[in-house]
């Protein structure tokens, strides 16, 4: 017979993890200031499976995917988590080798994902909102959209293709064979035209999200993540619009 859960069997301790690290929990959502709380996310995994190991795997997997983020991308503005969550519970439920090995396997590819591109490996990215926010996702569809529009932002078939093309890129840096990631003054990489400072990143991807230009809700559970648009023309396109300054090196 399976355990039940108890009151003890809930994610704010995530939310806390946030906290202790003083971060602003800023959500891209145009009506929302504030990301959904972890505490929140619980009651809707919560009402949808009550298996304590499986409960117990996620609330470990989530930790590790927050602390690996806040660690590695320290800069990061944008905190979103909600359709990542739903998308990993749909995706465990279906997953040939079980819910809890899913997870795992999920768990530690995000991991390794997060680690590869963020601040502490030559790749210095600042910011994973590309990422989590599907603009990587988009692009690599629009490249073979009859063979790539089914699968979503989130599955191990997207994470296993950057995980492939972030070691192709290291091996470029440290080969000296990148052009378009140069890094800039401010010692990230940048692989737009235009300054990614981080009041130019929050206007930007603020009036973006106002326009319903991002690639995948994150806010929204229930997202439909889109790939076609020119995300990256209109990205370039709103810059200009906005004025924001070319990237200095």
């Amino acid at each position: 017979m399976k355990q039940e859960l108890t009151p003890t069997h809930t994610f704010q301790f995530i939310d806390e993890i946030f906290a202790q690290q003083s971060v602003n929990m800023l959500s891209l959502n145009p009506q929302k200031r504030l990301i959904t709380s972890f505490a929140e996310l619980g009651n809707f995994i919560t009402e949808q499976n009550t298996d304590i190991e499986f409960i117990t795997t996620l609330q470990e997997t989530l930790k590790s995917i927050v602390y690996t983020q806040l660690q590695n991308f320290p800069e990061n503005i944008f905190w979103d988590f909600d359709f990542l969550v739903s998308s990993m519970l749909r995706q465990a439920v279906v997953a040939d080798e079980g819910a809890v090995a899913f997870l795992k396997v999920f768990g530690k590819k995000m991991v390794l994902l997060i680690e590869m591109f963020g601040n502490k490996t030559q790749m210095r990215f600042r910011y994973v909102h590309d990422f989590m926010y599907g603009f990587d996702w988009a692009r690599w569809v629009q490249k073979e959209p009859q063979n790539r529009a089914h699968i979503e932002p989130f599955s191990l078939v997207f994470l296993d293709y950057l995980l492939v093309k972030g070691k192709e890129l290291l091996q470029r840096i440290s080969h000296g064979q990148i052009i378009s990631y140069k890094l800039c003054e401010t010692g990230y990489r940048n692989p737009f035209t235009f300054s990614r400072e981080p009041e130019d990143e929050y206007r930007l991807l603020t009036y973006l999200a106002e326009e319903q230009l991002i690639p995948v809700a994150v806010w929204n559970w229930n997202a439909s993540p889109v790939w076609n648009k020119p995300f990256q023309e209109m990205r370039q396109q709103l810059a200009l619009k906005l004025n924001i300054q070319p990237q200095r090196h």
